[in-house]
């Protein structure tokens, strides 16, 4: 027989295996949506029950948490310590939520909102608690993360620190645009959903963006704007946004189009009504995306930026700059960071995700050398214009993902004193925290608006030889269920130092693990089961398994150091991932 038949014969058989591992893909997911379905079946409340709930807690949204036979209810606007009456309007495997009909018992720290849009509007989740109460309950919140996902001792969290006044402390709106032509709507997204609630004047915004929203609102509807419809994509204005600074107010007007119509005679009659305006942008976003701006800026009036300050800092902004949106608390919050830092002059700082560079010359200030790192190049644009500006020459700035560039420095050989993380909600990537811990500097601070996901982050760097220390609360949002966290780790007296193989996904993989890398193996666990596991996870397992693997983070000498242990239904998945890849019989 020639070659040709064997290879149709091998490839044959190849076609017949993978037809064989998808049907029984396809059938373990039809057993695993079966169980799905039977958790729902066996909860203890249905869709349209009503059930009296005990709130004990709450929520990442701000909604309370109770329990009915030990089945969690997630019930916005409720309190802990009251008794309320909902109707359930939702049942998943593991909990459900309530619409709240009835108070039975009052918490003593409820109060009336004095937004006449609160409850409609989803700007604001806490408005019906007093102040002290939303500080209490964030510090709860933090202290919560910091122990069930962090696996620390939550008394490492110190009070949140809140303002004097909780009110129009907003310097930025960005305010979505719908309706139809002849009936425009503007204001802010209902609760859970995308429809406009309509309202041009916040009470939690700077007076000066209400201006702006309420001038933009009337300018359209003179001009009879077609508003854009996220659901067809058609239309022409998408949102406005107002930035309140130092030197003057930026309006953008965002539009699907790559014209704004009567362009001359918005900034026309903008500049008439508002004098402050220092910049008016047209910002083009064509995409079907939930992302608010597009890349393309076309400068309408001034020169495209704002100057705004932090204490005697002053920093330029473009309209794609983030920029902290509370002045009073921005420097609250920096001036932990750097007392958690503790400079003395001589250190070199990675700032990882600079954004404009606000943090990084905080630090510079002190520091001997400052490094940050971001992936939006016009923020770092202005980043080394701010630090230029302001006198800095210490400095360095990095267009690149820290996921990509933190590694690259390690190889490079760069030790840092000091590693800042500023992460996005989704907070920071594998890759940057083994990369740092790699780097070994003596103090991380983690400044993070999503204490879960910190919270997560902060679990690994204690397992590459870190110590959290304390951790610091600060109310950035008030009248929302957001809160910023700065958290300060030390780096522990270790035996070994940490070995980081910067090619490879993983930190440290020998020819026993060859079949599989750690990203493979959590994609396929993903894939399968929907299951997220961290590299921890999986290394506990390999060891279980008898898979050889050599130490890649440090230990502590801490000898009842507390290690989370994998989850028996995450044990299974990752057992299953280990099978498919031959690594394990």
């Amino acid at each position: 027989m020639n070659g040709t038949g064997r290879t149709s014969r091998k490839h044959k058989s190849k076609q017949q295996n993978r037809r064989g591992d998808r049907s029984n893909q396809i059938q373990n997911t039809s057993g695993t949506v079966a169980k799905k379905q039977q958790a729902i079946l066996n909860a203890p409340v249905k869709v349209g029950d009503e059930v009296l709930v005990t709130i004990h807690g709450i929520g990442s949204s701000g909604e309370g948490v109770g329990r009915v036979d030990d089945f969690t209810v997630f019930v916005p606007f409720a309190l802990p310590g009251e008794t309320v009456k909902v109707v359930i309007n939702m049942v998943k495997k593991t909990y459900a939520t309530g619409r709240l009909l009835e108070i039975v018992t009052m918490a003593p720290n409820r109060i009336d909102a004095s937004c006449e849009l609160y409850g409609f509007c989803g700007g604001c989740q806490l408005q019906h608690i007093t102040y002290e109460g939303q500080l209490s309950l964030k510090t709860q919140k933090v202290k919560d993360v910091i122990e069930r996902i962090g696996h620390q001792n939550p008394n490492l969290v110190k009070p949140a620190l809140g303002p004097k006044e909780p009110w129009a402390y907003r310097n930025k709106m960005q305010m979505p645009v719908g309706g139809t032509k002849g009936d425009i709507q503007m204001g802010f997204y209902a609760m859970g959903s995308h429809d406009i609630v309509q309202g041009t004047n916040c009470p939690i915004q700077d007076e000066g963006n209400n201006i702006i929203a309420q001038a933009c609102y009337q300018i359209a509807k003179e001009f009879d704007i077609e508003p854009y419809d996220e659901h067809t994509g058609k239309g022409i204005l998408r949102h406005v946004i107002g930035r309140i600074g130092q030197s003057g107010w930026m309006i953008i007007l965002v539009t699907a189009t790559d014209f704004l119509p009567h362009q001359e005679e918005w900034v026309e009659k903008l500049t008439e009504r508002i004098p402050q305006i220092e910049t008016i942008v047209h910002n083009v976003n064509g995409k079907r995306t939930n992302v608010i701006l597009g890349p393309k800026n076309n400068i309408l009036y001034g020169d495209g930026t704002i100057t705004d300050h932090i204490k005697d800092l002053q920093f330029t902004l473009s309209p794609h700059s983030f920029f902290q949106v509370n002045p009073e608390q921005t420097t609250v919050l920096y001036d932990q960071a750097l007392a958690y830092a503790d400079l003395k002059g001589d250190e070199t700082v990675i700032d990882a995700y600079c954004g404009t560079g606000t943090i990084s010359l905080f630090l510079a200030h002190k520091a001997k050398h400052v490094i940050g790192i971001e992936i939006v190049e016009p923020a770092i644009i202005n980043a080394r214009e701010n630090a230029k500006h302001n006198g800095y020459d210490n400095t360095e700035f990095i267009v690149a993902d820290a996921a990509v560039e933190m590694p690259k420095l390690y190889k490079a050989g760069v030790r840092p004193d000091v590693i800042v993380f500023d992460p996005i909600r989704a907070g920071c990537k594998e890759e940057v925290l083994t990369s740092a811990a790699g780097m070994e500097p003596k103090r991380i601070v983690y400044v993070s608006c999503n204490p879960a996901t910190m919270a997560r982050d902060i679990e690994i760097l204690t397992h590459y030889g870190y110590e959290l220390k304390e951790v610091q609360p600060v109310d950035m949002f008030p009248m929302t269920a957001h809160v910023e966290t700065v958290a300060l780790l030390s780096k522990l007296d270790v035996d070994k130092h940490i070995e980081v193989e910067i090619e490879l996904d993983e930190l440290d993989l020998t020819s026993a693990e060859s079949k599989a890398t750690y990203a493979q193996i959590k994609e396929y666990v993903w894939n399968k089961f929907e299951l997220k596991v961290p590299t921890l996870y999986i290394t506990q397992i390999k060891r279980k398994c008898g898979i050889e693997l050599r130490e890649h983070y440090n230990k502590s000498k801490k000898e009842k150091q507390i290690i989370p242990q994998c989850t028996p239904e995450k044990e299974e998945a990752i057992m299953d991932a280990l099978r498919h890849f031959k690594m394990i019989e």
